[in-house]
């Protein structure tokens, strides 16, 4: 991306640009996604989408990161109530599943195994310290923070997009979401929590 500071015309677009690039990665993944359809839907120039972000690649990278950086920020770890934030996670992906489908992607076209991120950008350590904290106060099970965080969310993950057995949608009836929330809170509070 170019260190010039955007316009407010400039920052729309780019913002319209991420919007609907968003929205074409997560149907379509890397590979599928179409650079000619972006543009198109944003209302905008190949020329410019390049300058904005050097590449399709590019592009998606930046989508990604910023996907994993709102799920930090807008539901950010509670070690001392990891089935909370379990709740939480579940309720974001009914808020945000083409962020879930994003992640789905890099695991199918470019990180089949290991860590979904690696490097400066995996954001898991302030997470690893929050459950190492909890541990040391009696408050969580013993056990690798990694391991533990990992089975959290894929606990919360179970009705989600990458689900195998069932996808839930903000759509179905609030009585079988609040259904899920309890049984969620009450089965990650079992597998985590010190008696």
């Amino acid at each position: 991306m170019s260190d010039r500071p955007l316009t407010t015309r400039g920052a729309a677009t780019y913002q319209r640009i991420l919007d609907v690039a968003t929205e074409e990665f997560a149907a379509y993944g890397i590979a599928g996604a179409r650079v000619e359809r972006i543009v198109a839907a944003a209302r905008t120039n190949k020329a410019q989408l390049y300058a904005y972000f050097g590449s399709k690649e590019g592009l998606f990278d930046a989508i990604f990161l910023s996907s994993l950086e709102r799920i930090v920020n807008v539901v950010p770890i509670d070690a001392t109530d990891l089935a909370d934030w379990a709740v939480r996670l579940y309720d974001e992906y009914l808020r945000r599943p083409d962020l879930i489908r994003l992640a789905t992607w890099v695991r199918l076209e470019r990180r089949p195994a290991g860590h979904l991120v690696e490097g400066p950008d995996r954001l898991d350590d302030g997470k690893l310290g929050a459950i190492t904290r909890a541990q040391a106060a009696g408050l969580v099970r013993e056990g690798d923070p990694f391991d533990l965080m990992a089975m959290v969310i894929a606990m919360s993950m179970a009705w989600s997009p990458v689900s195998n057995v069932y996808t839930a949608t903000a759509e179905e009836p609030a009585e079988v979401h609040e259904r899920r929330r309890a049984l969620l809170h009450e089965s990650v509070r079992r597998a985590v929590t010190v008696a």
